[in-house]
């Protein structure tokens, strides 16, 4: 007690026991109380699909669920595709998610997204384009109507949660998934690897998104993809991975560094699946990964 404070209070009567009792009682009770408030119970999502994970299952070529494959014709607003379903629906529905390829490339050419992503949980639609040099924005629109076909014309759509859904793509078809983004804000979920967004900015980005840089990419160098990064508002989720010497058409090969760490992004965005969320905040496993940004916690 400092020098100014030595005048004694006076002297207050003690209380009866019976009081000291109930006093104390209220004490533990509100102790009890604090302590309920400050550690509140994780309510499981209601979108949660498969066991919990670990980083080798978001690592592994195969996920826990079987699935299987349909090939859709040309027409409805885009070149077809295949779909890529979970055969089992005793979990619930699935989220859906729309991939493009880049410029003059086809389905084939990234096809083993299809499959890794599917036996994680999800309805995958590998579109092909309506022309092997259709621009972002046209790729965005096909990219749309890819969607609207998979929940409301697709034979898999029973299947479909048409409220939780995700694009992606790879370059041209990068940048058709970031303006479906701008487009669609209701969207849950956008990647885009190595993308090419002629307007260059994503300043009205409501979608969660994550762009992928490669180091040696020289077609959209990383600086391009920095400033790209850069324009998505600060109250928008958002994530830059810049992968370890890689070139332009890196995700035309099965990768683990993409794949451990787009599956929790969509975990996280599409089935606000909070167990996959210590997978990127924060970032443990780096190999393979130069750079991370990110707007943790992402949820």
């Amino acid at each position: 007690m400092s020098n100014e404070e030595t005048e004694l209070a006076p002297r207050q009567p003690r209380p009866s026991p019976i009081r000291r009792a109930l006093g104390g009682v209220a004490i533990v009770l509100g102790l009890l109380a604090a302590t309920t408030v400050a550690s509140p119970a994780t309510a499981a999502s209601p979108y949660q699909r498969g066991p919990n994970p670990t980083a080798a299952s978001i690592a592994a070529t195969t996920g826990p669920f079987a699935i299987a494959s349909i090939t859709v014709p040309r027409g409805n607003g885009f070149g077809g595709g295949v779909i890529y379903y979970p055969t089992s629906t005793s979990q619930g529905t699935f989220g859906g998610i729309a991939i493009s390829p880049g410029l003059n490339g086809t389905w084939s050419g990234i096809s083993w997204l299809g499959p890794r992503l599917a036996s994680q949980g999800f309805v995958v639609f590998g579109i092909e384009t309506n022309n092997l040099n259709d621009s972002p924005t046209s790729r965005g629109t096909q990219l749309l109507a890819a969607l609207d076909y998979l929940t409301q014309r697709s034979s898999v759509r029973s299947r479909l949660d048409a409220n939780r859904l995700a694009v992606m793509g790879h370059s041209m078809g990068g940048g058709g998934a970031l303006d479906a983004a701008l487009r669609r804000p209701t969207l849950k979920a956008t990647i885009g690897n190595a993308p090419h967004l002629p307007s260059g900015s994503l300043a009205n980005d409501r979608v969660p998104t994550l762009i992928y840089a490669m180091q040696n990419d020289t077609l959209v160098t990383p600086a391009r993809l920095t400033s790209l990064y850069n324009t998505i508002p600060a109250a928008t989720e958002r994530a830059y991975i810049e992968v370890t010497g890689a070139g332009h058409n890196y995700i035309g090969q099965p990768s683990t560094t993409l794949a451990r760490t787009m599956i929790p992004w969509l975990k996280i965005f599409i089935d606000s699946d909070t167990r996959y969320a210590p997978f990127l905040c924060p970032l443990n496993d780096r190999s393979g990964i130069r750079q991370y940004r990110n707007s943790c916690p992402l949820i």
